[in-house]
């Protein structure tokens, strides 16, 4: 489980990459500048997430 995080953070981390190199900072709110910002932000909360999950499952072992 702990290599199946590291995984999906890694791709996470990939996939906010790629979507930064396809915004448009001079129209952000236009095409696809608005998708890319989606899939940013969406990544984002995927990271944090996960790294949220980590965190508490340490906790947990800690409590045990």
């Amino acid at each position: 489980m702990k290599i199946f995080r590291y995984i999906l953070i890694a791709i996470a981390a990939l996939l906010l990459v790629y979507n930064v190199t396809k915004l448009d900072f001079d129209n952000l709110f236009e095409g696809e500048s608005v998708i890319a910002g989606i899939g940013v932000l969406a990544s984002a909360c995927v990271i944090v997430l996960l790294l949220i999950f980590q965190i508490s499952q340490k906790i947990a072992k800690k409590k045990r």
